[in-house]
């Protein structure tokens, strides 16, 4: 990892220039707002860290200038995220059958601009297509079916991406494996095969296995802990653990940090991988305080612990957040809002990789 040192009296300036110029000055005189004028980006790679970046996915991409402007400046976003347009129901929807124009849209917009590129993901029990989650395939088939999967997509993009979401959300809450057509198939030994599959496919990636709900102490942690331990003691090929971090408002973990440091004491680095706050609505200028500290409190755990390479925000606007369409009365989960103004928790993220 590169440590970069910043002029902050340059970036300042070049970021203030950036923002005023990319951004629509929509807010009233008494709506809180940020008051930063660092880039995100350049906030992160000045603490040590590899990049700051956001989800992206290809109908707002395409059809939003406003959104495509300010996403495309790298003193804000240094690493892009494939929402939607790298899973299976994507990529191949007909078996043996696949497509990759939108996710070639998003890596091609990345080199542009010169950012890093997380795919995200090839195994995972949701967004399957009906060929695959309901096919009835035994074991062998299944197995052939994922390797070729995998081998495929990661082999598509070889060379391009710094890391993979190889396997995606193997667990409970409990602590106990999720029920999938993978695991219910195949058993525990699904997840090494996908990494194999994918360490051949491209052997300059990081792989990566993501979850939800193990960003503090608790049993899934445990049992993603203890499942990066033995397929490290086996030798699989496992270099990263990603830490979604879709959080609720004033529920950020307490043992966080503690709880990076016990994944990286196992030889792997951690990424925040798909950070968001959400509010009960409407938002109210306490509720948007809250949510500056919760920001603020995310980015300094990841900033304190030396094998955090990166945080990435599971979209940076509210305008197109996948809250509100999940989670009835709730949102205003990201750091911009639907008219891509800067809220307080921009200001959190400057101050948390500051302080």
């Amino acid at each position: 990892m590169r440590s970069f040192i910043v002029h902050t009296t340059f970036v300042s300036l070049l970021a203030w220039v950036t923002l005023t110029l990319a951004l629509p000055s929509s807010k009233t005189a008494n709506a809180p707002a940020a008051t930063s004028t660092i880039g995100t980006n350049d906030a992160a790679q000045a603490a040590g860290k590899l990049y700051f970046g956001s989800a992206t996915d290809n109908p707002f991409l395409n059809e939003d200038p406003t959104y495509k402007s300010i996403l495309s400046n790298k003193s804000l976003f240094g690493q892009l995220s494939p929402e939607n347009a790298m899973k299976w129901d994507a990529t191949e929807p007909e078996q043996g059958v696949f497509t990759f124009t939108n996710g070639d849209a998003i890596v091609a917009l990345a080199q542009a601009n010169g950012q890093i590129m997380r795919g995200h993901n090839t195994v995972w029990g949701s967004q399957l297509p009906a060929w695959v989650s309901d096919s009835g395939f035994d074991n062998a088939t299944l197995i052939s079916v994922m390797q070729n999967h995998v081998s495929t997509v990661i082999g598509h993009y070889r060379g391009d991406m710094y890391s993979w979401d190889v396997v995606n959300e193997p667990f409970n809450d409990d602590g106990t494996f999720a029920s999938n057509v993978f695991f219910d198939t195949i058993g525990e030994g699904y997840i090494e095969l996908a990494l194999q599959a994918a360490s051949t496919a491209d052997p300059n990636a990081k792989l990566y296995i993501n979850d939800f709900n193990i960003e503090g102490e608790g049993a899934k942690a445990t049992a993603m802990a203890n499942l990066v331990s033995g397929l490290k003691e086996r030798g699989v090929p496992i270099h990263g653990i990603g830490l979604e971090s879709h959080f609720i408002l004033g529920e950020v973990p307490t043992t966080l940090q503690a709880q990076m440091e016990a994944f990286t004491a196992l030889g792997v680095e951690v990424a925040v991988t798909e950070l968001d706050i959400r509010m009960t609505l409407p938002e109210t200028d306490a509720l948007l305080a809250q949510q500056q500290t919760d920001y603020q409190t995310v980015i300094s755990a990841c900033r304190a612990v030396a094998d955090c390479v990166g945080v990435t925000v599971w979209e940076y606007t509210d305008k197109y957040s996948w809250v509100p369409g999940t989670f009835a009365g709730q949102g205003a989960a990201d750091p911009w809002d639907e008219n891509f103004e800067l809220k307080p928790a921009y200001d959190g993220i400057i101050a948390g990789f500051s302080s």
